[in-house]
This record gives structure tokens, sequence and C-alpha cells, in this order.
């Protein structure tokens, strides 16, 4: 069968068509940068590769450009819709309600409208995925792929928060964890590859961030929480502050909630430590000398290696960590500074294996780290087109 991933993120759509279950990919490609003026789109086949920069001022119109991409009748791989069998959505947050892959209607599109405030920056562009490809690939089954699921492990101790009993029995007010699509992916990746699947830390760098403690396979702590918000420095999110700075802000300083909101969700993080989201741009500016993005990039190695040391106390021990996503793969820069004075913990990396560049997972720890550091490329849109098919199977 043939089936379509819509991985949509909070400034990025990847897709790829697949036939399952041959693991066939007929074509890939990606639009980031969304909402900027110079947006990138490209397709990718076995034979050939296209690529525009255009403005792609939000989702729709972006989900709109794949499709009419993959039906362009000179380049195109589809001649019709009716060619797929199923669209694999991946949607960010699905709350207590959803644990495992399901079919999309209307009551699972309502539930994940009602997730938005938990997933601002994910589960409206989720939606507009999904309404979007109803129309276009009507004949296809609509598939629902939660990032919440993989976290589902977590024991009570590391999920609860230690507020009114209540809000977690009546309100379902927890930590849920995110990217766990990714997570899942590259911990499994790295488990095979290590012949031994007992404490691993994956660090998923992104747009969005986030990093597992993964012990035996399963997870049992994350750096998100009750919603992608929280935990590391992101590219616009904040990650973790105080609570009392958002109270300060509202009664000190006359913001609104929802602009109190709007500036730890849309304008911290990387973004409002350097006027930069994009983490290209603040290494280039760094190289260049820029005192802010030199710092905002070290606050940002700080934290990850806090929350590795953390883990490795969660987990009793330490066999690997791996980078993976935009950054965790492409920004050996990052690597470096993150695993920069981890010799406690058996952390050290080859200067140069880690400027290599390559699309396989590869170890980039140096002869005498105790700790391997690993780079897996993550691929979100294989383990949700193998979820979507084991679902239609069964």
């Amino acid at each position: 069968m043939k089936i379509l991933i819509i991985n949509s993120g909070s400034s990025s759509i990847k897709y790829q068509l697949m036939v399952m279950p041959e693991n066939e990919v007929i074509c890939s490609g990606m639009i980031d940068r969304i909402g900027l003026e110079t947006s990138n789109i490209t397709l990718k086949t076995a034979t050939a590769s296209r690529e525009e920069t255009l403005p792609i001022p939000n989702h729709k119109v972006g989900l709109q450009k794949v499709a009419n991409m993959l039906l362009d009748p000179e380049k195109g791989v589809i001649k019709s819709t009716s060619e797929i069998t199923a669209v694999g959505h991946r949607v960010v947050h699905g709350g207590s309600d959803f644990s495992a892959t399901v079919k999309i209607d209307d009551k699972v599109k309502g539930k994940i409208k009602q997730l938005f405030e938990l997933a601002p920056l994910h589960n409206p562009a989720n939606l507009e995925g999904i309404n979007v490809a109803e129309e276009i690939f009507s004949s296809a089954e609509q598939i629902a792929v939660f990032d919440t699921a993989f976290h589902q492990t977590m024991p009570e101790v590391a999920y609860k928060y230690a507020i009114p009993n209540y809000l977690l029995t009546e309100n379902k007010v927890r930590v849920y964890g995110f990217h766990g699509t990714s997570h899942k992916y590259v911990s499994e990746k790295a488990i095979n590859y290590l012949k031994d699947n007992s404490k691993i830390i994956t660090i998923h760098l992104g747009n969005g961030c986030s990093m597992a403690a993964i012990k035996d396979g399963k997870c049992i702590d994350t750096s998100m929480g009750f919603s992608p918000s929280n935990g590391l420095i992101m590219g616009t999110r904040a990650g973790d502050i105080d609570q009392s700075v958002v109270f300060y802000m509202i009664k000190n300083l006359g913001y609104t909630p929802d602009e109190v909101n709007a500036v730890l969700l849309k304008q911290s993080g990387m973004l409002g430590l350097t006027g930069y989201s994009d983490l290209r741009d603040i290494e280039a500016e760094a190289e260049k000398g820029n005192k802010d993005c030199i710092l905002a990039l070290q606050m940002n190695a700080y934290r990850i290696r806090k929350t590795i040391g953390a883990y490795a106390a969660a987990l009793n021990g330490l066999n690997a960590i791996v980078f993976t996503a935009g950054i965790g793969e492409n920004s050996s820069y990052m690597r470096n500074l993150i695993c920069t004075d981890m010799d406690y913990f058996g952390i050290e990396i080859d200067t140069g294996k880690n400027e290599l560049r390559s699309k396989e997972l590869r170890e980039i720890n140096s002869e005498k780290s105790i700790v391997k550091v690993l780079v897996v490329p993550t691929d979100e849109e294989y383990e949700i087109a193998n979820q979507v098919y084991q679902l239609l199977e069964n």
C-alpha cells in the first residue's frame, strides 16, 4: 500500500510517500522556514530532485504546494490521489485520550483541537494538515500517530507534578513528553547497534528540543512535560522558567496572560536571546564574534549538559548518548559544545569524527570515551508509516 506521511512541525513540514511493507520510498521532501520570505521546499525521488525558494506563510499553503508537486503532470510521482491508501499524520499532543495510533474521525479531530492550548505551536498545524489532507486525498484513510505515546512508560514518580492530586485525577495535569516518535526510532536504532539496551539518553535537537532517559528500551523520564514548552532552550520557546516570572509579568509589567504566553512560546528561546531563531544563522553570527549568539549557544549547551547529568543519575549509569534531529544530526558545533568538559561522565568526542557528515548512524566518541556518543538520523516518517501499516493490517 502507498502511505503518505505528513509530519508538520512548528516551522516545517516533512513528507514522504512510501510503499509498505516493502519500506520503499517513492519520494520525500521538506518545507522549512515556514512563515519567512525565504521558505524552502524540496522533493526528491530516486532519480531526480526539485527545490524552490518562495514565501510560504503558513502550513495550509505549504501542504497545498506539496500536493501540487506530487500530482505534477510532468515531474510528479502519482497520477491520482486515489493511489494513496492512507495518510499518516504526526500529532504532537494526545493528552490522556490517546496512547496508541488511531484512525481519524470527527471525535479524534475534536480531541486534537481541545489540546491546542497544550501544544499551541504544533497541534493546530497538525489538525490543519489533517483537514487539508482530507480534502485532497479524500479516498485515503487518515491516521494519527501521537508523539506522546512513547513516553507513557514513565513511572508515576517521573510523570506526576507536586501539585494537588485532583489536578491529575480530575484534570489530567501531568508530564506527557513529546517527540516520542523520534525518541522511539533512534533509541531502537541505537540499541540494535550497541547490542545493549540498558541506559541511553536521546537528545532531539531541532527548532523544538527534548531529551529522554531510556532504560531497557523504555522511556523513564523526558524533558518536555504537560506541553512542549518546557525543558531545553528552543528556537522560540523559553524552556524551563520559574513560574513566578509569569505572575510578575502579569501583575507588575502589565502583560495579559495571552501576551505572556506569546512571549514565552514565540518570542523567547534563541530568538529572544539573539534575534535569530534558526541555529544556522546563530552559528554564523557567533563565528563573526556576535556576543549574544555566542552566549546563547553556550546557554543552550549548558542546559543540555545539566540534563545529561540528571538523567545519568536517574538511570544509575550511562551507556550512550544519542544526537538526532536537524541540529543534533548536522551541527558539529553544538555537539562539541555539549560534550566539552563531560569527562566526569566518561563522555569524550573525537573532533575529526564529529566533523564528518553522513546520513548513516555513526560514532563520534573518542577511543578513550567510556560512554558511546552516537549520531543517529531520525526517521519519524518511517516510524509513522510502520505504525500506520500495522494498524491497517491488524
